[in-house]
C-alpha cells in the first residue's frame, strides 16, 4: 500500500516519512516500505511500549503539532 502511494504521488521514499502512533501499523509499515519513521505519543502507543518492539522510530514527538520537518536529518 505504501509504494502504491509513494507511486501515484511521484515521490521516493527517501524523500518521504510515515506519521503515526502506532508501532504495530504505521511505524512497521514505513519500515518496511524503506521511509523514515516519525512516532507520535499522543495516540496508541506510549513511550514506555517502544522498547516492546524489535524495530524503533527514527524520531518521536509528543504530538504532530512539535513536527519540523527541517530540523530533521
Amino acid at each position: 500500500m505504501m509504494r502504491s502511494a509513494l507511486n501515484h504521488l511521484c515521490v521516493h521514499s527517501e524523500d518521504s516519512y510515515m506519521i503515526g502512533d502506532n508501532m504495530r501499523t504505521d511505524i512497521l509499515a514505513g519500515i518496511s516500505a524503506g521511509l523514515d519513521t516519525i512516532l507520535v505519543l499522543s495516540g496508541v502507543t506510549k513511550e514506555s511500549d517502544i522498547f516492546d518492539f524489535p524495530y524503533r522510530p527514527k524520531h518521536i514527538f509528543n504530538s504532530v503539532g512539535e513536527i519540523n520537518l527541517e530540523d530533521l536529518d
